[in-house]
């Protein structure tokens, strides 16, 4: 389907994409995840042709897209400001495209009916933009680019308006949209949430270059560097040192001395980064972690501990704040690193 190769582009003589290369197939969502400033939008329109790359190539099925405007790629996009038409009402929104096509009155009208059918719109054809929730509003602008067809939709930050309630309502909904029609997807966001909620395929960008590519619960369990587990909030990050004893690979750090397994080899004396889950812990008498306690929040059904170190854990019972604690930080909950803070395996 799509294929992304080696795409680069500079922006005021800096370089803001850097060969980045990737495909989208069939049926499937893939999530450009990253923070402001990454370079997401501006693959977004190198993309869908309204802007060309420096150096790279976009092909649909093999074929070279240079030579074709962005009017004829037949890809639809979706904005965060929807950029619909306030004195219009749903159904002319949604017709809008078709009419600069030209189609025939009757197929307009059927494909505004599926539609408004695929964004759960059905009897709002009638209805002022306007007088719309957001939510709403934001589903006409999907509907509108479904109308005509595409091949690729493209949705740029669809829900970075929405208030935080209405945003999560919205996330399973959308996705089960994308995967009802069937519709390859591009979707770009920096909140990872939603990026978890909705894709099948999460690549985080970072500094212009592609860091990660996997499924939601493979970048979720499987941080490839502690850049990326830091932006993904995954927990405490903390340098340490390896030592080893009696054949055990421990590292030791400001926060304790931790034993761990791994697969990758270690030398003693190498510094590794290391993430303690936050869940990966329990308060035990003779534990590995010690702390004062800074703060507590209640957190769902159980409580965020902040220690004066700064580390955070989530335990099922409030402890005291200002008094000391110890914890044991269990295998399970504790994960090594790659040395380069933005690229390579974990442990």
């Amino acid at each position: 389907m799509l294929q992304l190769l080696d795409i680069s582009k500079d922006y005021e003589n800096k370089p803001l994409l850097r060969g980045i290369s990737f495909t989208v197939t069939a049926n499937e969502t893939v999530c450009l995840l990253g923070a402001s400033g990454s370079g997401k939008s501006t693959l977004l329109r190198i993309i869908a042709g309204l802007e060309p790359p420096d150096q790279g190539t976009v092909r649909w099925e093999e074929r070279d897209l240079a030579s074709v405007p962005a009017h004829l790629r037949n890809f639809g996009l979706v904005f965060q400001d929807y950029a619909l038409f306030p004195h219009l009402s749903v159904f002319e929104n949604i017709a809008f495209g078709l009419r600069m096509q030209n189609l025939p009155r009757p197929e307009i009208e059927q494909r505004v009916r599926e539609a408004v059918a695929q964004v759960n719109l059905t009897g709002f054809e009638k209805r002022g933009v306007s007088d719309l929730s957001g939510g709403e509003q934001q589903r006409v602008a999907l509907a509108r680019a479904l109308a005509p067809r595409p091949r690729l939709l493209m949705l740029d930050e669809p829900l970075g308006a929405l208030d935080r309630a209405l945003r999560e309502r919205l996330q399973g909904e959308l996705r089960g949209i994308l995967h009802a029609t069937g519709v390859p997807a591009i979707y770009v966001t920096h909140d990872q949430e939603e990026a978890f909620a909705i894709a099948d395929r999460v690549l985080l960008l970072h500094e212009g270059e592609i860091v990660r590519d996997g499924s939601p619960a493979e970048v979720w369990n499987e941080p490839g560097s502690a850049w990326e587990a830091r932006f993904l909030g995954l927990g405490n990050v903390v340098e340490g040192v390896v030592r080893f004893e009696v054949g055990k690979l421990k590292v030791e750090t400001s926060a304790g001395v931790f034993e761990l397994g791994c697969r990758h080899a270690h030398r003693a004396g190498e510094k590794v980064n290391l993430l303690l889950r936050p869940s990966g812990v329990r308060l035990a008498a003779d534990g590995n972690l010690r702390g004062v306690v800074a703060d507590v929040l209640f957190h769902q059904d159980q409580f965020k501990v902040t220690l004066e170190s700064g580390l955070y854990f989530y335990l099922p019972e409030a402890p005291p704040v200002g008094g000391e604690i110890r914890l044991r930080v269990l295998q399970s909950g504790i994960q090594c690193l790659a040395n380069d803070d933005f690229i390579g395996l974990g442990c």
